[in-house]
């Protein structure tokens, strides 16, 4: 009998169910409306995951190019997570992260230790991505000495106070731009390309403007501030599936290395295996100094890490009895055991299974949209992205309408990028043969069906 996981969608009612609809009524009547969007034919009510297949509430089974937003990349319900659980939860559910921490804890980061590139790194524990971003601020200003900051437009680092400064997207910063730092300055995109897109410039612009920046410091309302840290995503996920040139990163390195920039590379998406390597940062020349890792780490539980090398992270003075960053679940025994877990598979062979899998999506994207030679496919490993573009010119929501095409057909995939012109795929790497060729079947259609 076939198991979910590894099936075929499995479409028994229109897409929103009747179910999912009703549900949508009850969210709306107990969740502020700024938070799940909702209109005749979105979205659908998770209600099982296992592997790369999803059902819903209707017992519609789909399958699932998004990993819960790249979350799930051992697959939904990985045997090794849910092993972890079972071994941990009967000792400890809960414990004091930075008072009388959990063995579990000291377990989990030994095991990050091993697995990263650096001699001694140190790490600061959270529960999401954004408390990762947070830290890497922090650390960054204590190691540097300056408070300014740049970024790059079309970054997403999430949406707290701090990391909502450094996360370009004015419609998250908007209503509450008062409130955010202003010592962060925004680079376009750097990019080889011959025409660069909005938002975007070249490589030797994009080094200019940094140049300027070092020399002036950062401008504010109240006068420019010297600038301390860059920081950026290897491989924007959210901003399109863009990689950083090579080019831009063995400048950014000199002009670091020369100035005493700490360089802090967002891997939240991209980090632990995704992208075919344990970090993405070298497959796009960057070198840096400070790591945030979340997502895949928790294997879905909410579990994130700022790491550094000891001379970076003993910027921070040592605790006299009360730590000077901390949160209530720091260190928390279940996510710390699952982490524990994850790791291992990082240490194993996951990064060379997304890399194969993700060549074999790539190379099907590729040839069944070869017919339309400005349509690109980009990305590595399991994080990928097409880019629907029409005379040169992304094609604004394209992105949208393909993921809501797709969903009508069992498959679940998201828009990215600032004209959500990019449908992304970051798919489970336990995606089998059989639902590989369907997905890729399924948007070469979609997307087909979008440029008739």
């Amino acid at each position: 009998m076939d198991t979910l996981g590894t099936l075929l969608p499995r479409l028994l009612t229109v897409i929103p169910g009747p179910a999912s609809r009703a549900l949508a009524d009850r969210l709306a009547a107990v969740e502020s409306r700024n938070i799940t969007f909702v209109d005749d034919g979105w979205p659908v009510f998770w209600d099982e995951a296992r592997g790369a297949n999803v059902r819903d509430a209707d017992g519609n089974v789909y399958v699932d190019l998004t990993a819960a937003f790249g979350v799930a990349l051992l697959g939904h319900g990985a045997p090794e997570v849910l092993d972890a659980i079972r071994r941990e939860a009967p000792r400890l559910v809960h414990g004091m992260g930075d008072v009388h921490p959990p063995v579990a804890k000291v377990r989990f980061l030994e095991a990050l230790a091993r697995v990263l590139p650096w001699d001694q790194p140190r790490a600061v524990l959270g529960s999401s991505g954004s408390e990762a971003v947070e830290a890497a601020l922090k650390t960054a200003r204590l190691a540097s000495g300056r408070p300014g900051v740049v970024a790059l437009e079309g970054g997403y680092h999430g949406l707290t106070v701090g990391s909502l400064a450094v996360t370009a997207r004015p419609d998250f910063r908007g209503p509450v731009r008062d409130r955010l730092y202003p010592g962060v300055a925004f680079l376009p995109f750097p990019t080889e390309a011959g025409t660069p897109a909005p938002g975007e410039t070249s490589v030797g612009a994009a080094l200019a403007m940094l140049d300027r920046w070092i020399d002036d410091g950062v401008p504010t309302p109240s006068g420019r501030v010297p600038l301390g840290t860059v920081l950026l995503e290897p491989i924007q996920a959210r901003g399109g599936v863009r990689a950083l040139p090579s080019s831009f990163t063995a400048g950014l390195t000199e002009r670091a290395r020369e100035h005493d920039l700490i360089v802090v590379a967002d891997e939240i998406y991209t980090g632990l295996g995704r992208c075919g390597s344990v970090l993405a940062s070298p497959l796009v020349g960057l070198e840096p100094d400070i790591v945030c890792l979340g997502k895949i780490l928790g294997g879905g539980m909410p579990l994130s890490a700022c790491v550094a090398p000891a001379r970076i992270m003993d910027a921070w003075p040592a605790s006299d009895g009360e730590a000077l960053h901390t949160s209530t679940f720091l260190g928390h025994p279940l996510a710390c055991a699952v982490g524990e877990a994850v790791l291992g598979q990082v240490a194993a062979d996951l990064p060379d299974r997304a890399r194969a899998l993700g060549e074999r999506l790539r190379a099907g994207l590729e040839s069944g949209l070869a017919g339309h030679p400005d349509i690109r496919v980009r990305g590595v490993g399991l994080l990928l992205g097409v880019d629907v573009v029409d005379d040169g010119t992304p094609r604004t929501g394209a992105g949208v309408r393909i993921a809501r095409a797709l969903l009508r057909r069992g498959v679940l995939a998201l828009p990215a990028g600032d004209r959500g012109s990019v449908i992304e795929l970051s798919p489970p790497v336990v995606l089998t043969e059989a639902q590989a060729d369907f997905a890729v079947a399924a948007v070469v259609e979609a997307v087909q069906g979008e440029l008739a």
